[in-house]
């Protein structure tokens, strides 16, 4: 089963959706981590909604950041995301494993905390990027993401976002939509479509009934001039590569390379998104600081 993201619009671009399954991308991310149960599931929904802002982006050549930290024990998560909906993402504490919530699903929000900020930076290759802040509203992420919207780019959004963790601690279903009403929307349209979101329930609970992510919006939208523009595969992919390590190395100051150096140690750096080490020998180390 490959994951699936669809790009839509309804009632004549009145309504703009975006709706993912991103179970495979998400149990990818989950594994390289090796994320407990609750960090699954913060980690899973940060992935999901990257990969569906990345898809709003307008050139391939942009790219959207989604920082999390509100103080919790997963200290903080960072999504970054590409206009083609591919994602990578680095968890503070991966092992956070935290007592079921009162309603009894996994507790997202204690794991984040509320007490910081969410932070959107759209970087479109101006000479500075766009950067979007909001105090975080309840930590579980989706909630968060629409208060973004809605604070910061002045357009009601509705978002939902869910993973649900097998008890192997693998992801049996992940998936997430993001709808926004274009300006001059009817606004009883809004209430019509918060009534079907209602009666949805759980994007996770809707998948895990066989139905697709296909099915959820056609549900969504039904007589509603539903109209899919296209359909891309949203994944997990990580471009880190030696260079890039290289000139993270480098980055460290001439006089850090020479006590490196010096102490004939070999360095092995790790790139934080995907977990592959980089190692520099003693020599590789010289050889870079006769380029500086």
């Amino acid at each position: 089963m490959s994951d699936k993201l669809i790009r839509a619009i309804a009632k004549d671009g009145q309504v703009r959706i975006l709706a993912a399954d991103t179970t495979d991308l998400v149990n990818k991310g989950v594994k390289i981590h090796n994320c407990a149960a609750t960090a699954a599931a913060a980690f899973g929904r940060m992935l999901t909604a990257g990969s569906l802002m990345g898809a709003m982006l307008k050139s391939e050549k942009d790219v959207v950041t989604l920082k999390i930290s509100g103080g919790g024990p997963v200290n903080g998560i960072t999504v970054t995301s590409y206009a083609d909906a591919h994602v990578k993402g680095y968890i503070g504490n991966p092992s956070v494993d935290l007592p079921l919530n009162k309603l009894g699903k996994l507790d997202v929000g204690g794991a984040i905390g509320k007490e910081g900020s969410l932070l959107v930076i759209r970087d479109m290759g101006l000479r500075e990027p766009y950067v979007g802040q909001v105090p975080i509203y309840t930590g579980e992420i989706g909630d968060d993401l629409a208060y973004y919207f809605t604070t910061s780019e002045q357009i009601p959004t509705a978002v939902g976002l869910g993973v649900l963790v097998d008890t192997d601690l693998s992801v049996k279903h992940a998936g997430g939509l993001i709808i926004q009403m274009m300006p001059g929307a009817d606004e009883m349209l809004a209430d019509l479509i918060m009534y079907r979101l209602q009666d949805l329930g759980s994007i996770t609970k809707y998948l895990s009934t066989g139905k697709n992510i296909e099915d959820m919006v056609k549900f969504l939208f039904d007589d509603m001039e539903l109209k899919i523009l296209d359909q891309i595969e949203p994944r997990y992919e990580c471009d880190c590569s030696r260079e890039k390590v290289e000139r993270a190395l480098i980055s460290i100051g001439k006089k850090e390379l020479e006590k490196i150096y010096k102490e004939g140690k070999t360095e092995e750096i790790k790139c934080h998104f995907c977990n592959k080490a980089y190692e520099f020998t003693n020599e590789q180390i010289g050889e870079l600081l006769k380029d500086e």
